[in-house]
């Protein structure tokens, strides 16, 4: 008999906040060991937690582009369990009432289908210290600098059916906690990251099986090479008669296994209990208002629009619309070239190409959109063709000056002379006879060698469409 596989991810996202959820210590990221956790980090005696009204006001955001509901009045609890990088033996979080519940993520499959994901909650939390290994033979260190950093955990339902569903997913809430301006995403800085919960059941089976949890994956490779394995993993300890284990297991990228960490438990071996400390946290209308007016257009709908509006292709549309900053670019450069289909295939060409050569974001391109629009401009009105523009773009890129300033220090000016043009063709049919019988016996490829004779003759400059005319026009003639 088949197996089903059963996914559900927490999506840890860290909160782009400048200071902690309940201190003033800075979340700045790189900073050394232990100089970023203050009293209220540590909890020392005598201290108080103060909440983050910025936390909240993402946490709303995220809930609203979510489609979920945001509770009027949700609480903070601690959750008590003993770790070494744990100073307080707690930590502050919510339980059974989260700020964000019932929410819903569409995703884009691989063969171009959608699937709706439902979200069950995203609750407020602190991030603990971290253990560090692999610093101190024989030792562990701690670094309680990530003491108290604001997270965001975000909770599916168990919808996801294979690995890369799980990615798709874990991609695409990647992509709307940047656009919302609420985490920078940088998984390899720990800001977002995942749990896995894995677990197989045969196929029509309605009783979920039980489940492994894959903690602290924080590439969307490795999520996908973790759950492919630990579906590998149970199937065969049910197949060979055996009982999977409710547990947590880590994921050894190396070996490309998972191993055990420690039994999993369960809510009640956190003892709950609200924090005594925090006051719960009310969110009025006005509140709500005030956040849903600081959504941007998400890439989803930016994306239809591009489709609708510029008759783009679903996948270029999708393309331009993944990151807020390319998808402003975009729409910039095709406002000054007043050509969104030439506007996307410069970015998607030679904007992109340039950009990973050099290793930069399109947020420090050398090249503004209104530049590489007055750019596309002079390709359309005929100055420049589209094999010399891709000269001035990179002269443009190493700041040479704008558009028009390098077209005429260069003399890339296109050669739209067709007297010129017309005798240039004649002195080249005239001087390869062969090549001129080979054209007029059907040897049609032939053509190709005298466009780049022309082209070659006349230093890239001559306007490729005259070339085409006037060669087919010549060629025929007795």
């Amino acid at each position: 008999m088949s197996w089903e596989t059963v996914i559900g991810l927490e999506i840890h996202v860290q909160l782009a906040t400048a200071s902690k959820i309940f201190s003033g210590a800075s979340t700045a990221y790189g900073a050394p060991p232990n100089t970023q956790a203050c009293a209220i980090d540590l909890g020392l005696p005598g201290v108080l937690p103060i909440l983050n009204g910025a936390a909240v006001d993402m946490a709303i955001r995220l809930g609203l582009a979510l489609d979920a509901e945001i509770a009027p009045i949700s609480v903070l609890a601690r959750k008590n369990y003993f770790y070494p990088d744990l100073p307080k033996g707690y930590q502050i979080s919510q339980y059974e009432l989260p700020i964000v519940s019932r929410g819903r993520l569409a995703i884009r499959l691989a063969d171009g289908s959608e699937k709706i994901v439902r979200v069950t909650r995203a609750h407020l939390e602190e991030d603990a210290g971290k253990s560090v290994h692999d610093a101190y033979p024989g030792a562990t260190g701690v670094d309680l600098n990530r003491a108290g950093t604001p997270l965001l955990e975000v909770v599916s339902e168990p919808d996801l059916r294979s690995p890369e569903e799980a990615v798709a997913y874990m991609r695409t809430m990647h992509m709307l906690v940047r656009y919302l301006g609420i985490c920078d995403g940088n998984m390899q800085e720990g800001s977002f990251r995942c749990d896995a919960n894995v677990s197989v059941r045969r196929a029509g089976s309605e009783k979920l099986g039980t489940r492994a949890e894959i903690k602290n994956i924080n590439s969307f490779r490795f999520v996908e090479k973790a759950i492919a394995h630990e579906v590998e993993r149970q199937i065969e300890i049910l197949e060979n008669g055996g009982q999977v284990v409710q547990e947590t297991r880590l994921y050894d990228p190396e070996r490309d296994e998972t191993r055990s960490m420690r039994s999993k438990e369960d809510a009640h071996d956190y003892r709950y209990f609200p924090d005594p400390d925090l006051l719960p946290i009310v969110v009025d209308a006005p509140q709500i208002e005030r956040a849903r007016a600081m959504l941007p257009e998400l890439p989803w709908t930016r994306s239809a629009r591009y489709v609708t509006d510029f008759a783009l292709p679903v996948a270029d549309a999708e393309a331009l619309a993944h990151e807020r900053q390319v998808a402003d670019y975009f729409e910039a450069l095709a406002s000054a070239a007043s050509d969104a289909r030439a506007a996307s295939n410069w970015l998607n060409g030679e904007v992109f190409a340039a950009l990973n050569r050099a290793g930069l974001g399109i947020e420090h391109c050398p090249v503004s959109p209104t530049a590489l629009g007055r750019l596309i401009v002079r390709v359309r009105d005929g100055t420049v063709s589209n094999s010399l523009a891709r000269q001035v773009f990179e002269a443009m890129w190493n700041g040479e000056g704008d558009a028009d300033q390098i077209i005429e220090a260069r003399g890339l000016r296109q050669m739209n002379d067709v007297t010129a043009l017309a005798e240039m063709i004649d002195d080249i049919i005239g001087a390869n006879p062969q090549q001129v019988e080979q054209y007029r016996a059907g040897k049609d490829k032939v053509f190709g060698f005298f466009v780049g004779q022309v082209m070659k003759k006349s230093q890239g400059k001559a306007n490729p469409q005259q070339v085409n005319d006037l060669l087919k026009q010549k060629l025929s003639a007795d």
